[in-house]
């Protein structure tokens, strides 16, 4: 007789139904040794950061609607600002710079006198 396959989803994993045996929970002994080379090669940095459960439950309903995890999505969330605040700060620096250089006009009307 076949097996039946359970979906592995998040609420077969936190309900239980794909088990909750501790023999199965051990992690590998060189899983520190992966994640810190990984993050290394990455550049990646664990941080830790509080937020409304109400912003959580918005994310991680919009994190499904788009097929990803929440946290995946505050990523792109927080690469997509900062990406954008970037650009408008060059934008806002290079008009500053061209209010403070006199255009072509006025340099010909200064030299023409």
């Amino acid at each position: 007789m076949a097996k039946q396959r359970i979906p592995s989803t998040d609420e077969a994993w936190e309900d239980g139904t794909l088990g909750r045996e501790e023999e199965f929970a051990k992690a590998d002994e060189n899983s520190h040794e992966l994640e810190a080379l990984i993050d290394d090669s990455l550049k990646l940095k664990l941080i830790s950061i509080r937020m409304k459960e109400s912003l959580i439950s918005d994310l991680k309903l919009i994190a499904k609607r788009e097929g990803l995890g929440y946290q995946p999505l505050m990523k792109q969330v927080l690469e997509r600002f900062v990406d954008a605040e970037l650009k408008r700060y060059a934008r806002e620096r290079l008009q500053e710079a061209q209010a403070d250089t006199p255009d072509e006009s006025e340099k010909r009307s200064a030299v023409c006198g």
